[in-house]
């Protein structure tokens, strides 16, 4: 994240008695004595009695969302991983009521950009309860040419980096945690390119054969690995990767792009930027949102929407 933000932080006013929601994952949650420390730690830093509204299977945050917003709370906090964050997102974005995040997940790939604490929930809730709000920038994607646009904050994918979360699996994620989508990503490197057409800001389009491509709007996902180096949640600036190995030493092509201390200008490895970029595939790919695989697609249109949303954290 950068450090000179888009906006100055602004501290909630505590002069009246504030009111958090939180709309919280309860398949992530450590369990019942979160709810009850939660409930305390409000007390303690003399807040009102939260909202408290658990996301289920046929509503994994919208709605949560939207009630929250309707009570008229001061801060409303994703509890749970990606998932619930863009849903809690998608509803935040442009009303001016800020996000917290008490992460729950396996990627909590926000969280990580942000450096929220992902280890302690009681600890990250207290950062939200004392934080400030900090404004940043959410990307609209559009898929397939279709009337709905989902939202992201940190990347989407198509082909191999999708491939991998929609194969990950599950058991192996609960004992290793992020580890799991190593294993994926090794049963997944063999395959074949397929053919790109990548535009930016409606330029000319380019013509690739790729195995991935991948928007970000953050720079960083599981294990430290920082895929767009340049990339900021608050620069009004969406990043794009292109990974395209040729031959059977091809993926060390993209690992010395992508790890390299300087960046060789290699064509497994390109890097393109701006506020809008549109990618047509010659067949579908599995396609992925902050980690979330959501099916396949052919075509992706993305957008970025400047400093629509409020993050309440303890500034890093």
């Amino acid at each position: 994240m950068t450090e000179n933000k888009t906006a100055t932080p602004e501290t909630p006013d505590t002069t009246a008695s504030l009111r958090a929601a939180v709309v919280i994952n309860p398949m992530k949650s450590p369990g019942e004595s979160f709810r009850a420390s939660f409930f305390r730690l409000c007390e303690t830093q003399g807040w009102a009695e939260p909202l408290w509204l658990e996301t289920t299977k046929e509503d994994t945050g919208l709605g949560q969302a939207r009630q929250a917003l309707d009570a008229g709370v001061d801060v409303v906090i994703a509890a749970g991983g990606d998932g619930t964050v863009r849903c809690v997102a998608e509803v935040l974005a442009g009303t001016g009521t800020p996000m917290g995040l008490v992460p729950m997940g396996t990627g909590n790939l926000l969280a990580r950009n942000l450096g929220v604490d992902i280890t302690d929930p009681v600890a990250a809730s207290y950062d939200v309860l004392s934080g400030t709000d900090v404004k940043v920038d959410v990307v609209k994607a559009r898929l397939d040419h279709a009337e709905d646009e989902h939202l992201f904050l940190v990347m989407a994918g198509l082909g191999y980096d999708a491939a991998i979360m929609a194969n990950t699996v599950d058991e192996l994620k609960d004992r290793v945690g992020w580890l799991a989508y190593v294993e994926a990503g090794i049963r997944h490197l063999p395959g074949k390119p397929i053919r790109a057409k990548i535009s930016i800001d409606g330029g000319h389009a380019v013509r690739r054969r790729i195995r991935s491509v991948m928007v970000g709007n953050c720079g960083k996902i599981m294990g430290g690995v920082e895929i767009f180096p340049k990339a900021k949640i608050d620069d009004g600036i969406l990043d794009v990767v292109i990974l395209a190995p040729v031959g059977r030493l091809g993926w060390l092509g993209v690992l010395a792009g992508v790890f390299g201390r300087n960046k060789p200008k290699d064509a497994s490895v390109e890097y393109f930027a701006g506020k809008s970029a549109e990618i047509e595939l010659a067949h579908e790919q599995d396609f992925q949102l902050d980690g979330d695989p959501l099916g396949k697609a052919k075509h992706l249109s993305v957008t970025v929407e400047p400093g629509v949303l409020s993050i309440r954290m303890t500034a890093i």
